[in-house]
């Protein structure tokens, strides 16, 4: 027994190591397989953003650059467009300045990159712009007429007078006419003197009248009844100094004189009230706050056709 043990006492003793490799049976190639995929998708975006941030003519040029990047003169059998002739490209890697060539020289050319595209410096269409901007005048001066009439009900002055004052909008603009009652005139009997409420009515109004830039024209009209036979003075004569009696009472409420574009009176040419001719609303004052394209044609009917000659 002690001779057996002594034999197992000198058995070698055998360690085995088993090697471990990282990353198993797949190794590190689909680190290499990442990377490829993160530098595909940088380029991918590096392309989108070059594509977004650069200009038209720019796009265009690099473009036309990838089509044909050799700097050597080429013998392509379809051209290609450059400074140096069929299938070579520009004298540098990208000319950018090459790039206003390539619309002209493509055959076919379809939306996206490289297709023409129009000017940006391209003037808008004229009627667009006029339509725009009386629109923006209308809005402008219906906001006046809802200011108007928040005031003429609001003040103890133009109150008793509403059913005189009466607000629309015509075709030449907003028009505020001031109109005479059956027992409430806004002159004396066959004057042009303006009565005390109807001075305070005008220089009520002409603050508002100075918050927009647009110009105003004042008529006068009257009734059909006769004038009082005197040296020639008439219904004509009478309706434009009620006229230019209204506008010395705007002005002297604020208005500025150069605000006035138009003067004018009508008699009994364009009555309110057709059917009776003789109804005190036809002796009535006709304030337009007007259009651009009203004042324009105002102005332009009084220009002579031809100067003539001095």
């Amino acid at each position: 027994m002690a001779t057996a043990t002594a034999r197992d006492d000198q058995r070698p003793i055998i360690i085995k190591k088993r090697k471990v490799v990282a990353g198993g049976h797949h190794g590190g190639a689909w680190k290499v397989a990442y990377a490829d995929f993160v530098t595909a998708m940088m380029a991918f975006f590096m392309v989108m953003w070059l594509i977004t941030a650069v200009s038209e003519e720019d796009r265009a040029a690099i473009f036309d650059y990838f089509k044909n990047p050799s700097m050597q003169d080429g013998r392509a059998p379809k051209p290609a467009p450059g400074q140096l002739g069929p299938g070579g490209a520009s004298t540098s890697p990208i000319n950018l300045r090459g790039g206003l060539d390539a619309p002209r020289s493509m055959d076919s050319p379809t939306p996206g990159i490289g297709a023409p595209v129009a000017p940006l410096t391209e003037k808008p269409d004229v009627e667009t712009a006029r339509r725009i901007a009386e629109e923006a005048e209308r809005a402008q001066l219906e906001s006046l007429m809802q200011q108007l009439r928040e005031a003429i009900d609001a003040s103890q002055a133009l109150a008793p007078f509403k059913d005189q004052l009466l607000l629309d909008i015509t075709p030449e603009g907003l028009r505020i006419q001031i109109v005479d009652a059956q027992n409430r005139a806004m002159f004396a009997m066959g004057s042009s003197r303006l009565q005390d409420y109807t001075d305070r009515i005008l220089r009520e109004l002409s603050p508002y009248l100075n918050s927009v830039p647009n110009r105003i024209s004042l008529t006068g009209h009257t009734d059909t009844t006769p004038y009082a036979p005197q040296a020639g003075y008439t219904n004509w004569e009478l309706s434009a100094d009620r006229a230019n009696a209204a506008r010395r009472a705007l002005e002297a409420g604020g208005l500025a004189s150069d605000r006035i574009a138009r003067v004018v009176g009508l008699s009994s040419s364009v009555l309110f009230d057709r059917n009776n001719p003789r109804n005190p609303i036809n002796r009535r004052i006709s304030l337009i706050v007007m259009t651009k394209r009203a004042e324009e044609a105002a102005l332009r009917s009084d220009v002579p056709a031809s100067t003539p000659p001095g």
